[in-house]
């Protein structure tokens, strides 16, 4: 579909994330940016679409030689039981509009609300980026980002870590444990097994596990799986997306034996290991929300809080979508879904975090 021509030199246009050439026109852009980050990347939106069911937009802002000035990567989610949104982006931390010209952010803002009526979506969400508009509501106190360099190297990244969190690490590396990097379906499995026990025992359900194999074969060598093993048994893992010098641990957990192993100790540093060898200068712990032992956890290892911006925006007499755990609402079943059999949560998570967004 073709968007009309603005009063500006610049075309819009929804993208054919179905053609291979448009696909890579649209990650050179990302890639060249520096504001991007792996939620925009094709991938990732091709990833989320095939492996939780919804569907994949992207919008594109050309000058009038055809280069690319903007794009705006969208998930449309569908749910029962949370409702409908478009999201920027679906399933990730991160995502929003990205662009080189301050009159691209408006046209595709403008762009992406108006994609949002068309499709019969009354809220629109855009997690990081240019604010978007006057119409937008602005939260940047319900999330912190954690995110510092990586060290020289191992010894320089143990003094880093805060003296009484360095005590735990040591205690990691001490015990009987392995840690393994692959990509193949024997580490999927492992890694879908913790996680999704991990979650449980949060009180969320898990994910669909094919939206963490469509993750490592779409990211291809871009992502991988470290995975702790005690005497073979799998504790910890965490699945990691590498992108622009930086890695982003993103869909990690334990077993109930991994907090007195020091399981997640282990593994992190570990990770800060394998992924300095990688070329990547960065960490990027991910996003917590404010007040919350994982936030806590993170500032424990040495990295402080950095707000994040989300922007929403909903249609006349329509309330904001929400799908915050922490909403009292949600609590009683939280508290439930802990309790649930581990083979119930797997098959009923899924058909439930698929419309999370």
């Amino acid at each position: 579909m073709t968007l009309p021509l603005l009063a500006t030199p610049l075309g819009l246009r929804t993208a054919d994330l179905g053609d291979a050439r448009e696909r890579a026109r649209i990650d050179e852009f990302v890639r060249e940016h520096p504001n991007a980050t792996p939620f925009h990347l094709t991938a990732w939106q091709r990833a989320v679409a095939l492996g939780c069911g919804q569907r994949a937009h992207c919008l594109i802002a050309e000058r009038g030689s055809g280069v690319i000035a903007g794009i705006l990567p969208l998930t449309e989610i569908r749910s029962i039981l949370f409702g409908r949104a478009l999201v920027s982006s679906g399933f990730g931390v991160g995502g929003g509009i990205l662009a080189d010209l301050p009159e691209a952010v408006t046209a595709l803002a403008e762009a992406g609300w108006a994609l949002a009526g068309r499709l019969g979506c009354p809220t629109m969400e855009v997690r990081g980026g240019p604010l978007p508009g006057a119409d937008w509501q602005v939260d940047d106190t319900s999330y912190l980002n954690f995110a510092r360099p990586l060290a020289a190297d191992d010894d320089a990244e143990l003094a880093a870590i805060p003296r009484k969190h360095r005590a735990e690490v040591r205690k990691g590396l001490a015990a009987d444990l392995d840690v393994v990097f692959a990509r193949d379906a024997v580490a999927q499995r492992q890694h879908f097994a913790v996680y999704a026990e991990s979650v449980r025992n949060l009180g969320t359900p898990v994910f669909p596990p094919r939206l963490f194999r469509e993750v490592i074969a779409l990211f291809g060598a871009d992502a991988d799986i470290a995975v702790v093993l005690q005497q073979g048994v799998p504790v910890a893992s965490v699945l990691t997306l590498y992108f622009g010098g930086t890695a982003f641990p993103y869909w990690g957990g334990g077993t109930f034996a991994a907090r007195s192993l020091r399981a997640n100790e282990r593994m992190y540093f570990a990770l800060m290991s394998h992924a300095r060898a990688r070329g990547c200068t960065r960490f990027d712990f991910g996003r917590s929300k404010v007040g919350t032992g994982p936030a806590a956890y993170k500032h424990h290892w040495g990295f402080e809080g950095v707000p994040l911006r989300y922007f929403k925006r909903s249609a006349d007499g329509e309330a904001v979508r929400d799908v915050n755990p922490l909403n009292p609402r949600y609590q009683a079943k939280i508290e439930r879904w802990k309790k649930l059999p581990l083979w119930v949560a797997n098959r009923a998570g899924p058909l439930i975090a698929r419309g999370l967004g």
